[in-house]
């Protein structure tokens, strides 16, 4: 069984707090509710309604954002909504009914491409997964809907998914200005018909869940914990602007030695050597002086 775990997410608006899933609970739509008659169709936010201080009720993706009255401050009730809520997913309660009217969201897909000539990136207007995933072959991407859609084009080579965007490597044999137009409208509609784009198990098989990626982070030492926080905190934002991702395999204390894999368009990249000399490994020699010697990557 799936075990549902949910965050508080605060917003720009005070009155508004995100309860962030860690899987979807729907199919790519969203639904907006102002009351409970509105709500008929979704029995998660009927239950919400039931709270007085519960005005607004929206459902999107992988959360439930919730307006309040000012009756309550979100820091009194926040925790036990959250409970409420990651309790109501776990024991099989019903999200939205299939005869709901979602809110129409245009899906809108733009092709960009990366420093890496092999591989474009397609970003959507919304998010599509809840964690990074990397399939390099169609056995692979058995977990992955899309994924294994894509690889049905002969072209495709690996896939790429992270929050809000597929990067996408072909083979040689084609050219982009020959393809990009044909997968951005497969990945648009794709999106928009509200398909599975990972399997709801994927997240805890891959060991995504963040219980897990905790878990794993909690186990490393002391310096293999500075570096994967540099890596988070200075590397990814920049990579995943590049359509992909730099991830820590390990530190060798004797030999000061740091492996890490990169995905996505980073892969194979021309560039990504200079990137990791130039860049990675010089920020890390300069930030945990005496600690880092040199800084190894393996392609994902």
């Amino acid at each position: 069984m799936n075990t549902f775990k949910v965050s508080v997410q605060e917003t720009s608006n005070k009155s508004i707090v995100k309860f962030e899933v860690n899987q979807f609970i729907t199919k790519h739509q969203s639904f907006e509710f102002n009351n409970i008659d509105e709500a008929k169709n979704s029995p998660l936010a009927q239950q919400l309604f039931y709270l007085p201080f519960v005005k607004k009720v929206y459902i999107s993706g992988n959360f439930i954002a919730v307006e309040r009255y000012d009756i309550v401050e979100w820091n009194d009730v926040q925790d036990e909504v959250s409970e409420q809520i990651e309790a109501y997913l776990n024991d099989g309660g019903i999200v939205v009914e299939e005869a709901a009217t979602p809110k129409k969201v245009a899906v809108t897909v733009y092709a960009e491409s990366t420093p890496n000539p092999s591989v474009m990136k397609f970003v959507a207007n919304k998010k599509i997964v809840a964690a990074l995933f990397e399939f390099t072959s169609i056995d692979e991407a058995k977990l992955s809907p899309l994924a294994t859609e894509l690889f049905h084009f002969p072209f495709v080579k690996s896939v790429f998914l992270d929050e809000n965007y597929v990067s996408i490597t072909k083979y040689d044999i084609t050219e982009w200005q020959d393809i990009t137009i044909q997968l951005r409208e497969f990945i648009k509609d794709y999106i928009e018909n509200g398909k599975e784009v990972v399997l709801p198990e994927a997240i805890e098989t891959l060991q995504k869940s963040t219980k897990q990626v905790d878990s794993h982070f909690d186990s490393l030492d002391d310096v293999s914990k500075e570096i994967v926080n540099i890596l988070e905190e200075y590397v990814k934002p920049a990579v995943a602007s590049d359509g992909g991702n730099i991830q820590f395999i390990s530190y060798d204390p004797a030999s000061k030695n740091v492996s890490v894999m990169l995905q996505g368009a980073c892969s194979g990249c021309p560039s990504s050597t200079y990137t990791l000399k130039s860049g990675i490994e010089n920020m890390l020699k300069e930030m945990l002086p005496g600690k880092i010697e040199t800084v190894e990557a393996i392609n994902g």
